[in-house]
Formats: C-alpha cells, structure tokens, sequence
C-alpha cells in the first residue's frame, strides 16, 4: 500500500466521525459491550491501543461488531504491526514515526496514521507522502493553537490530535480547517467500564458524535 493510498484510507476513516475514542481495555470481557456502546452512540472507528495484555483478542472482539472499524494504536515495532493486522484492525495509530514502522504498515496494507508533533516531524512524513498525520501529544505540544498557526505554512496535512483533549477542548480543534477528528478517552470512563454502564457510554458517544466540524 502506498503512502497516498494510506492517507486516502486514514482521511476516510476519520471522517467517519468527529472523534475517534482511544481505549485502554484491561478486561477483555468488556471489548465487545464497549464496542457496541460507542458504535450506537455513532462512533464508528475505535482504537484500542496496546497497551495491556488483553489489547489484541479486545482487538478480535471488537472487530466483530456490526458497523464499527476497529484499529490498533501505540504501534511501535514492526512486529505491534502484524500482530495487530492477523487481530483483525483495519487501521494503525503511532505515537511517532520510524521508517521500519511505515514500511511494516506498508507492507501489511494497514493504513497508518503517524504521529508527529513538530514542523520537521510533519514536513518529514509529508515528504514520505503522508498528507494525513496524528498530532500527539496534541495539548502538551501547542493544542489547537498550534496547529491553526501550523496550517498556514503547511496546509496540504489534516490531523487527528490526540493527548488530554476533552469534550470541552474538542470544539476548538475541530474548528480548524486542519483538523478531520480528534482522539480522545473521555467517552469510556474506566469507572463506567468497570460496573458495565454501557448505557452511560453510549450517551457519552452521542455527544462526541454531535459536535460539529
């Protein structure tokens, strides 16, 4: 899969709805009830990242439920890659970006968005062909004030900002003419995962998937 190819595929995935909801499953037991919560509030794709044991079979899981995409982030090797891709995630999220990491997403046809967090980092994936980009950690790095003023310069890049946005902060970002969607955990609360609220999670999803952009 080429570079354009996987931005095409990245921009589409993140227009699917205007927030991306970034899971830390510890139990798998709650994979699928999470899933199902977040895709009937209407937020379609998912990353779970890998952060825990249990993150490939909640990958499994997950990408068993009706109308969600179901990706993996925190890839950091070649090997995160193909474990990810043979669980069943249709796309990849990267703190960073290594040539061995894009190669491997490459050559497993997962499309990859590439975290960067600065003018270089952005020029440099852009030069590889990757016009669509994860900006991590964004409220640590400038926010969206960041990349309003970064998008003068380089405005062929869109954005999937990830790192301490809230519902609250969303709607700055997604103002932006940079900006297709942001990550964010605020829509599964780790304590309405562990009495199994998917109610209340569901809610949450209908409210990120509400805001406007």
């Amino acid at each position: 899969m080429t570079p354009a190819d996987q931005s095409l595929k990245a921009a589409a995935i993140c227009r699917l709805a205007p927030v991306v909801p970034v899971l830390v499953i510890d139990d798998l037991a709650h994979a699928r009830p999470l899933a199902e919560a977040l895709v009937a509030g209407g937020l379609l794709a998912l990353e779970v990242t890998l952060r825990t044991p249990a993150a490939l079979d909640a990958i499994r899981a997950m990408a068993e439920v009706p109308g969600g995409v179901v990706g993996a982030g925190t890839l950091l090797t070649p090997a995160d890659v193909k474990a990810a891709k043979a669980a069943g995630a249709k796309f990849g999220v990267s703190p960073g970006a290594t040539d061995r990491l894009i190669a491997a997403c490459e050559d497993e046809g997962l499309p990859l968005l590439p975290g960067a967090a600065t003018a270089s980092e952005i020029m440099a994936l852009l030069e590889k062909g990757y016009a669509v980009q994860k900006f991590f950690p964004a409220e640590q790095a400038g926010g969206a004030a960041y990349l309003k003023s970064i998008g003068s310069p380089i405005p062929q890049v869109s954005f999937c900002p990830t790192g301490g946005i809230s519902l609250k902060l969303a709607p700055g970002y997604l103002a932006l003419k940079n900006i297709l969607c942001v990550g964010g955990s605020w829509v599964a609360p780790k304590d309405a995962m562990a009495r199994g609220d998917w109610a209340a999670i569901t809610t949450l999803a209908r409210e990120a998937a509400a805001l406007s952009r």
